[in-house]
């Protein structure tokens, strides 16, 4: 079906009007770069802002997710904008999920939107199947902006509480000194339940608070995602593709002199590096299944950049699409992101289950858009609250990569610097 496309200006003036408009319609995507905040980011972003609302054609699938989004796409030939579950893996590889679940997400959902808006520089385009976008606009402009509301403290509880995830991170350095694994990416769940939110307005406080160049809101049904994920997952663009893993964290300093000094411990430090050097052999070799001869390369290893609560350790990956490969096969080929299973996949993850207490739901999942050629930008859903409004269950999770030089106790640390932006909009106010 043809869109109807027309281009307006754009201001950050009507930004808030814009995101109070979307949020009313559901299913509804907001991907945000905040590129303003983030203008040295590696290979940048298409657009600032990709913003996707109601289902003119959906898919929703826990089986066979791969070809149908293949045979869906191929039927559609339009832009797309959804989700991948952490538990599509189980359809990859001779892996399951038997934790608890809280949140019910399916493998993945994407959705055809009926208006798509997308934003570059200061120019706003509505693209639209049903509706003029004139009068969408006009609409858009009219949506009193519903801005950040003033929220009420939220205690959440820990899943795994601080002696036990001791226990775990020493458990997963005796695997890795046993030879099982290299590497495990351990994750914590802090919840609460029977919690009434509002998820927009969390979500703005949140992207206020940590402007961060993936953010998302998202909604599909009672599920809602706010998140400020700093990272990339994969993107393609023509027959390029780029991978960008994050592993190295550290906190941002009081001063600046302290902040440059933590930005280069970070750059040197034989921790990171190594959690940083293991992933990008992984990715890799995930990029080599779909890539052309000699075409995989490392842009940059051990890259550090700043964004407003912490430093992190960014490695680009890059290839070139070999001819003949849809793109389906790049995603499935590489999913789930090394940076949040370890190396080797399969090991890790059996491990991940065996010491995580919960599935994980979206979180470590990713969400992103396709266009009608087949280019995508996903992320990964990192630094993210997800919300069940059917349940009021309210969760984050956080941890991060496990490796011989790993301390337990500085692993915890570096969890709590992780959620700062999240410990901060729960706080109140």
């Amino acid at each position: 079906m043809k869109r109807i496309s027309k281009k307006f200006p754009y201001t950050k003036a009507i930004k808030d009007a814009l995101i109070s408009w979307a949020q009313q319609f559901d299913p509804c995507v907001i991907l945000d770069s905040f590129s303003e905040y983030n203008p040295d980011y590696p290979h940048g972003f298409t657009y600032e802002m990709v913003i996707g609302v109601e289902a003119h054609q959906e898919l929703i699938s826990n089986a066979d997710s791969f070809l149908k989004l293949k045979n869906f796409h191929d039927s559609q030939a339009d832009w797309m904008l959804g989700y991948l579950s952490y538990d599509l893996k189980n359809e990859l590889e001779e892996v399951s999920s038997n934790n608890e679940d809280f949140h019910y997400m399916n493998h993945l959902h994407f959705f055809v939107p009926k208006v798509l808006i997308l934003v570059r520089g200061n120019e706003l385009e509505i693209q639209s199947i049903e509706k003029n976008p004139d009068d969408i606009w006009a609409t858009i402009q009219s949506t009193p902006s519903q801005g950040v509301t003033k929220l009420d403290r939220i205690d959440l509880t820990p899943r795994i509480h601080h002696a036990e995830y001791i226990k775990g991170v020493k458990s997963l350095k005796h695997h890795i000194q046993m030879g099982d694994i290299y590497e495990a990416n351990f994750c914590q769940e802090f919840y609460a339940e029977n919690v009434s939110i509002d998820p927009i307005s969390v979500y703005q406080k949140l992207v206020n608070t940590s402007p961060t160049p993936f953010s998302v809101y998202g909604r599909w049904n009672h599920h809602h995602l706010m998140s400020a994920s700093p990272e990339r997952y994969i993107q393609k663009t023509g027959n390029a593709i780029v991978s960008q893993p994050i592993k190295g964290t550290a906190k941002r300093g009081t001063t600046s002199e302290e902040d440059a000094q933590l930005k280069k411990d970070l750059y040197h430090s034989e921790k990171d590096r190594s959690e940083n050097v293991m992933i990008v052999d992984l990715v890799r070799n995930d990029l080599s299944k779909t890539a052309a001869q000699q075409t995989v390369k490392v842009d940059e290893l051990f890259g550090t950049y700043s964004f407003s609560n912490v430093h992190q350790m960014i490695s680009t990956i890059s290839s070139t699409v070999k001819e003949g490969v849809h793109f389906t096969e790049i995603i499935k080929h590489s999913y789930p992101m090394g940076s949040m299973t370890g190396a080797p996949k399969i090991m890790a993850m059996n491990l991940i289950e065996e010491f995580e207490h919960t599935k994980r739901g979206i979180y470590s999942g990713s969400v992103g858009y396709i266009t009608p050629n087949g280019d995508f930008d996903f992320n990964v859903i990192i630094r993210s609250l997800q919300y069940n409004a059917n349940t009021q269950y309210l969760s984050y999770m956080v941890g991060g990569a496990i490796t011989d030089n790993s301390d337990p106790e500085g692993e915890y640390h570096e969890c709590e610097i992780k959620a700062a932006s999240i410990k901060q909009v729960l706080a109140g106010g």
